[in-house]
């Protein structure tokens, strides 16, 4: 039913065989022998495409709504386990999932190891219940209302370069001076999104990227070799900024930071693999700030 209902959503075998680490050649087993123990045909396969019977599709529902049960009872059991265990799927964005939340998972798993856990680095917005996700990070706008949602922290931006760039091409003092700098952009930035800085009230200069990239630790490392102004978030390159590797400017003129946020779905009953992680990430990040 499970390897079914995953050739649906996967949109054929090798979708299906990728998400539940089998072979295609199982896969097409395990559908051929539910069609036989059914009686029905369930899937209407050309050598171009693939869809549903009316069996198929009537199918397909009660086995999603029967996994769902299953889930629920298995993770009923979970609850009364002492110590938190099972798997915890995380979504967060790419970059501050990798420089705060990737460590915190390897210190939550010494204390916990029997929680298996799936990171999931992306900017796009999952839908926790549609893709099984325990929990996500997020930036800026919260969207889903039905969520439950804590504040964890500040995301806030720098401007910075290094000091043999500096030494160059001087210290920027306002936006104007942007227009005569080498400056770094991400790949996805626009002309309405890339370099607005706050307090900044006049027409802004359009500014060329003389270097651009999808990545932001590779314009990090791009502005460490001396290629230019980086805006970046602040967790990407404290290390730099503390080392004196990066020299931060414009520190006036930053964008406003925006709220981060831990969202889960609503349970009367969270699991105890989710709110001790939950617990780990505030503990920690709050203690950070202090410090």
């Amino acid at each position: 039913m499970e390897t079914f209902v995953a050739v649906v959503e996967g949109g054929n075998f090798t979708e299906a065989a990728r998400r539940l680490e089998m072979s295609a050649v199982m896969v097409g087993k395990y559908v051929r022998q539910l069609e036989d123990s059914l009686g029905a045909r369930l899937l209407e396969r050309t050598t171009r495409r693939q869809g549903l019977t009316d069996a198929g599709r009537v199918y397909y529902e009660d086995s999603k709504r029967a996994l769902e049960y299953v889930r629920v009872a298995e993770t009923s059991i979970e609850r009364l386990r002492a110590s938190p265990s099972g798997t915890l799927r995380i979504s967060a964005p790419t970059t501050f999932g990798a420089c705060v939340i990737t460590p915190l998972v390897a210190t939550f798993q010494r204390t916990y190891p029997l929680v298996h856990i799936e990171l999931e680095l992306s900017n796009r917005v999952v839908d926790l219940i549609d893709e099984g996700f325990d929990m996500a990070i997020r930036i800026g706008e919260l969207g889903d209302v039905d969520l439950v949602a804590k504040p964890l922290t500040m995301y806030r931006m720098v401007i910075c370069a290094s000091p043999d760039y500096l030494a160059r091409y001087g210290h920027p003092q306002t936006p104007h001076d942007l227009s005569a700098h080498h400056c770094l952009s991400h790949t996805v930035w626009n002309s309405r999104n890339a370099w607005k800085l706050k307090g900044w009230d006049e027409v802004q200069p359009p500014i060329e990227p003389s270097f651009t990239c999808n990545d932001g630790n590779g314009l990090r490392m791009a502005a460490l070799a001396g290629a230019g102004l980086l805006l970046q978030p602040e967790v990407l390159v404290a290390q730099d900024l503390a080392s004196g590797a990066l020299i931060s400017v414009l520190q006036t003129y930053l964008p406003e930071p925006r709220a981060v946020h831990i969202v889960h779905r609503q349970d009367r009953r969270p699991l105890p693999k989710l709110t001790r992680f939950i617990g780990h990430l505030l503990a920690h990040i709050r203690e950070q700030e202090t410090h």
